[in-house]
């Protein structure tokens, strides 16, 4: 009997992975289909042509997979486990002594796989691909390197200076550099621009070309001009590369450096941690997903159809993502504490999940 249920055990891994392996690839398509014709709205302006089109998109696929892959768990197994009700292998499962936790804790197996692979993906994989997009897209666009900021270019606080560039081009070649200098009491002290600026790691600065001081003294402002000055900063190409990448997409190790950064200049770090923990925790939906799925797995067709669990199944999916961004915002605007905002979507899907494994067993 043992033996039969674990063949049965290995049967339901194979049927579960190869299910959520389908819903993913047809999910993959629909998205990358849909982004494919978000850039043809680009084609034609500067280099921009289709050829860069495509392969915005293929690089755009692995955080695709990385978001999808929870939602694709989810129906996945529900379809799996809706086929072998349908054909009331569930119940010889269960009539042969195998119990709920038994049948969870082999589907924890599949979670568990691709717990790991949504890890290494948002870890690895993901930052370097959105990077490679943004250089891309920059590079044939004739745009600056960082997409998110203000219409003025990218500002950053080191210190008592704020930092304005207006054209990022690279993340060790500036174009167009401010520095804003303060005293202690907030007044401002001088203003230094900058044609130019290359990061220097002998230096341990940046080489500013064609440089511009304005020191102001009283009510008296002294302008100076000068050919080169190195410019000594903590911020480095690597800092100014994470602005490449939303929160979400950064690896761990750019969000711990960022937010960091971000506390030693006294500014809120709320957006950040909470990406930390949502890094952190998101690969833990699979293992959400599949408890979620296993009470729906228990029910016949005169419940509800194949078709109509899937369908379940693709709603549960927005509502857990449509949760993941509300908490995310509210924990944001409302400073909650960020490991609460970030498991939050989760602790209350697995909440229902619980109170369904126990509705079903009690039926």
């Amino acid at each position: 009997m043992r033996l039969a249920q674990k063949i049965y055990q290995r049967y339901l891994v194979r049927e579960t992975l190869a299910a959520v392996g389908l819903v993913l690839l047809a999910f993959i398509a629909l998205f990358a289909f849909f982004d494919f014709i978000e850039e043809l709205r680009g084609v034609g302006r500067d280099r921009y042509g289709a050829g860069v089109a495509v392969l915005a998109v293929i690089l755009s696929m692995p955080g695709l997979i990385y978001e999808l892959l929870p939602v694709a768990c989810l129906i996945g197994t529900l379809y799996a486990l809706a086929t072998l009700a349908r054909h009331s292998e569930i119940t010889v499962l269960r009539a042969s002594g195998l119990s709920t936790r038994s049948l969870l804790l082999t589907l924890y197996r599949v979670a568990g796989l691709l717990a790991v692979a949504t890890f290494l993906l948002g870890e690895v994989v993901v930052p370097w691909t959105d990077r490679l997009e943004q250089n891309l897209k920059a590079g044939a666009m004739d745009k600056p390197f960082a997409q998110q900021g203000f219409m003025s270019g990218i500002w950053i606080k080191d210190g008592s200076q704020f930092i304005n560039v207006r054209n990022p081009l690279d993340p060790a070649y500036l174009e167009n550099l401010r520095i804003y200098r303060f005293a202690e009491d907030k007044s401002l002290q001088g203003v230094l621009e900058a044609q130019a600026a290359s990061y220097s790691k002998e230096a341990a600065g940046w080489q500013m070309r064609q440089v511009v001081k304005t020191v102001l003294e009283g009510e008296s402002a002294r302008v100076e001009r000068l050919d080169e000055e190195i410019w000594p900063s903590s911020i480095t190409p690597d800092l100014l590369s994470v602005l490449m990448v939303a929160p979400e997409r950064m690896s761990l190790y750019d969000l711990f450096g960022y937010t960091r950064h971000l506390s030693n200049n006294k500014q809120n770090t709320g957006r950040y941690e909470i990406a930390i923990w949502k890094k952190l925790l998101y690969p833990l939906a699979a293992l959400v997903m599949v408890t979620l799925a296993l009470p729906f797995g228990y029910t016949h067709d005169r419940v509800g159809g194949v078709s109509l669990k899937i369908f379940g199944g693709v709603m549960l999916g927005i509502a857990f993502y449509a949760l993941n961004g509300l908490f995310s915002n509210l924990g944001i605007i409302n400073a909650w504490p960020p490991f609460a905002s970030a498991l939050a979507p989760s602790a209350l899907f697995l909440l229902a999940a619980g109170t369904l494994i126990w509705w079903v067993e009690r039926r």
